[in-house]
């Protein structure tokens, strides 16, 4: 198997607290915008559709953007262009409304297609409740996946500070991304929120590798370290490309949520790259030369 030129790093010049520095600073960093947010609107990460409630059109029409945004009694929470092939003047807008008829007259009476009145194509909505609903699910997913990612790093392990080291990784490699998220407005939704549940199994593959590879294998501590860099930066690059070339294509041809997947698992991979070979491989190394095993 091959792996890609990954430079070798001399973890002997930095101490553990230097090496932790980084990646605890940007935690949190990301843990100070979330709480200003939180703050300041009321949730740390902006919901999308899928939890807050609204009404979303999808509509044939030769306006503007900004015709469009003009020709609802409601300012629309979204106007974006679907770029996809064999579709012309064709736009997707969200509204915090629920009064799907109400808009979608004002959309046929205001909009203008070739003289005539706009196309509506589709038409979707989400209550209130519902939304509310689907919130509490999607956040018990998410840390119902977290506790038995928890529950399987102490099982495996046994030990307190590789498994906590697990652990730590792991929440900052979902906290880095919803920050992110808060920082360039992309909503949480149910599609943001199975890329953060995959981030959650990116972040145990690579980090279980790296304490498996220290702490079971015998031989020197930084020999070790390299054969699990050499094959976890490999895999963790190749993933970040992947989500890199996805979420580029899919802005392109204009699916939002596929750019916002494929963004965010972007982030977080790297995100898990600094979190794994930093701050886990700080509390791996104190743990192996200085720490107390039980």
């Amino acid at each position: 198997m091959g792996y890609f030129d990954v430079p070798e790093f001399d973890y002997t010049r930095y101490s553990n607290r230097q090496l932790a520095a980084v990646p605890l600073a940007v935690l949190a960093v990301a843990l100070l915008v979330l709480t200003g947010s939180f703050l300041a609107t009321g949730a740390p990460v902006q919901l999308g559709m899928d939890f807050a409630g609204g009404s979303e059109l999808t509509v044939q029409t030769t306006s503007s953007e900004e015709e469009i945004a003009q020709a609802f009694n409601e300012e629309p929470e979204s106007v974006q262009a679907v770029t996809a092939p064999d579709t012309e003047n064709q736009y997707i807008i969200q509204f915090t409304s629920t009064d799907l008829s109400s808009l979608t007259e004002q959309a046929e009476a205001n909009l203008a297609q070739d003289g005539d009145t706009a196309v509506v194509q589709e038409e979707r909505t989400v209550s209130e409740t519902f939304g509310e609903q689907t919130q509490q699910t999607a956040l018990l997913g998410i840390a119902v996946a977290f506790l038995g990612m928890s529950v399987l790093a102490f099982l495996l392990f046994r030990t307190f500070v590789p498994s906590i080291a697990i652990v730590l990784s792991a929440f900052s490699d979902i906290v880095i991304p919803l920050a992110f998220m808060t920082v360039t407005g992309i909503s949480l939704s149910l599609g943001t929120v199975a890329a953060l549940l995959m981030l959650i199994g990116y972040s145990v593959d690579s980090d279980i590798l790296l304490n498996n590879q220290i702490l079971r294998r015998q031989g020197d501590f930084y020999e070790s370290t390299l054969q699990a860099t050499r094959t976890g930066v490999t895999m963790t690059v190749t993933s970040m490309a992947a989500m890199l070339v996805m979420g580029i294509s899919a802005w392109l041809f204009g699916v939002e949520l596929l750019a916002s997947i494929g963004i965010i698992l972007f982030v977080g991979l790297a995100a898990d790259l600094m979190n794994t070979y930093m701050l886990n491989l700080s509390l791996l190394r104190w743990y192996k030369f200085h720490g107390v095993r039980s």
